[in-house]
C-alpha cells in the first residue's frame, strides 16, 4: 500500500504544480477549468494517499469530505486544514467545476495548504 500511496502523493503534487502554473498566466488567459480540475484532484489524491499511507483502502471514499474525515479520524491535526471554501466538497470528484478565477483560487490555496500541512508533519518531502 506504501507503494500505491506513494503515486498518489506524486500525482498530487504534479497536479498542484499545474494548477499553480496556469494561475502564474496572466488573469485573462487562466483556464479556470484547468485550476478547478487540478486542484481537486491534488486534494483528492493527498487525502488518498495519506489514507492508503495508513492500511486504509480509499476507493470507497467518493468525495473530498468523506476523504477528509476519514483522514481525521486516523490523525485529527488534519483539522488545521479548512476546506469549509471549497464549494465542490460533498460532490463526486469531477461533478462539478468553478468558473471564476477568485473561485478557483480558493480551491488551488487549499490544495496547497494541504500541501504544506502533510510536509509539516513529514508525511511527504
Amino acid at each position: 500500500m506504501k507503494d500505491k500511496a506513494n503515486k498518489f502523493f506524486v500525482d498530487a503534487i504534479n497536479k498542484l504544480n499545474l494548477a499553480s502554473a496556469e494561475l502564474n498566466r496572466p488573469e485573462e488567459d487562466v483556464v479556470t477549468y484547468s485550476v478547478c480540475k487540478n486542484s481537486q484532484l491534488a486534494i483528492e489524491n493527498y487525502l488518498k494517499g495519506y489514507l492508503l499511507q495508513n492500511s486504509i483502502e480509499a476507493s470507497n471514499y467518493k468525495s473530498i469530505d468523506i476523504l477528509f474525515d476519514q483522514c481525521v479520524k486516523v490523525n485529527e491535526n488534519f483539522k488545521k486544514v479548512n476546506l469549509s471554501d471549497l464549494r465542490c466538497q460533498s460532490h463526486k470528484i469531477d461533478s462539478t467545476y468553478c468558473n471564476e478565477v477568485s473561485r478557483v483560487i480558493n480551491c488551488h490555496s487549499i490544495a496547497d495548504k494541504l500541501d504544506a500541512f502533510l510536509r509539516e508533519e513529514k508525511i511527504i518531502g
